[in-house]
């Protein structure tokens, strides 16, 4: 079955979609943990047209896919490049935590769920500029 998958994965065509298939998987299932970690529904607080939540949303989302893309384009296995990815997510969501543990003064989930948007800008960028930092660590 691996000599199958691995053929397969030989033409660059195949290869391009089960990238992005499972990097768009992984997404979704990122995001959903994310949403775990969180103290408000991000995509209800998305719905009520909080834009700071929407700008931590895009910043993890645009992170997680960066992390994808170093992960795909410095392993040459499919599956390395998942794991490794993976770990990077893990990092990520430390990183959130370590936001929230280096700014005892702010409650970042509150002041977020508040739509304080100089919050959420922060979180956005401190979760992109990671995103390269975790990036070059996983080549």
């Amino acid at each position: 079955m691996n000599q199958e998958i691995d053929a397969l994965l030989e033409h660059p065509f195949m290869e391009t979609i089960a990238y992005f298939s499972v990097a768009a998987l992984a997404l979704i299932i990122f995001l959903a943990i994310f949403e775990l970690v969180t103290s408000y529904r991000s995509w209800d607080e998305i719905l009520n047209g909080n834009i700071a939540v929407s700008l931590t949303i895009g910043g993890k989302i645009i992170a997680i896919c960066n992390i994808f893309r170093f992960a795909e384009k410095n392993h040459e296995s499919f599956y390395v490049s998942f794991v490794t990815a993976s770990f990077g997510f893990v990092l990520l969501i430390l990183a959130y935590f370590l936001f929230e543990f280096l700014t005892p003064y702010i409650k970042v989930d509150e002041e977020i769920q508040k739509d304080n948007r100089a919050v959420g800008f922060i979180a956005m960028i401190i979760s992109i500029s990671l995103s390269y930092v975790i990036g070059a660590c996983i080549n």
